[in-house]
């Protein structure tokens, strides 16, 4: 059990001493930074409220740790009288300054403190020291499928390739993460494959805007075939003579 009155004293440490031998003043300097470490982090305080058995910690893991590493009998800590909300809020906060959340915990995270507090993306980069592009790309993998944010976990494709991801279709993810994962692809090479699909979708575009051809212009080169036409609006018919003709014709715009 801990005592969780405040402590302003920290335990003393011996110095290396240069008369050691070479392995002594390795395992002593190691010794040495890891206690200043450990210091550096029992220096603040964890964050705790209330509960019938005890403490619940809200806040502060890591100095919790350190403290009982160096065997301290007391640590320094803030008791916070809150509802379950906030506590969560807290604890979120304490998440995500970690390093230990992946690219999807982070950005599910990040989304819950945004509803919670009912912010902007820019409003929480700011509390939590973030830009505010960070967040929104982070953000921005909430929107892959299930299948690619697993694979971006177990680390089967990095944070660049998801993002390149982000606007697939589920089975064009698929196939790029396989293709990631096979190929060893870089994310440069994923983004020119993604171009190119992108690309071929080009020809329709052309097709819909057929439309606002000058008919004109196309009634002239019929004309100029010998092949009747009428054109209208949103309308183009052509007539033929003969079996013959329609040959000619077929003939003419297969060149």
């Amino acid at each position: 059990t801990f005592n969780w009155n405040e402590v302003d004293e920290y335990p003393t440490f011996a110095t290396c001493d240069s008369s050691t031998t070479k392995e002594q003043r390795k395992q002593c300097f190691e010794k040495t930074l890891t206690t200043h470490i450990t210091k550096q982090l029992i220096a603040e305080k964890i964050v705790v409220t209330e509960d019938i058995d005890g403490y619940i910690l809200i806040a502060g893991e890591r100095r919790l740790r350190a403290s009982k590493l160096v065997k301290l009998k007391t640590i320094r800590a803030i008791l916070l009288n809150s509802d379950e909300q906030k506590m969560r809020q807290f604890a979120l906060i304490e998440n995500i300054q970690r390093d230990e959340l992946n690219a999807v915990e982070l950005a599910d995270a990040y989304s819950e403190l945004i509803k919670m507090y009912d912010i902007t993306q820019e409003e929480l980069a700011n509390k939590i020291h973030k830009s505010r592009t960070h967040i929104t790309n982070t953000i921005r993998l909430l929107q892959l499928t299930s299948k690619t944010q697993k694979a971006l976990v177990e680390k089967k494709i990095t944070a660049g390739h998801a993002k390149v991801l982000i606007g697939l279709d589920e089975k064009q993810q698929q196939l790029m993460v396989n293709s990631i994962i096979g190929q060893k692809l870089s994310v440069r090479e994923i983004e020119s494959i993604i171009k190119n699909m992108k690309d071929k979708k080009t020809p329709s575009v052309v097709k819909n805007n057929f439309v606002e051809y000058d008919f004109t212009n196309i009634k002239e080169r019929f004309d100029f075939l010998g092949i009747r036409a009428k054109s209208s609006k949103n309308k183009l018919t052509i007539e033929f003579d003969d079996e013959s003709q329609i040959s000619n014709f077929l003939s003419y715009i297969s060149k």
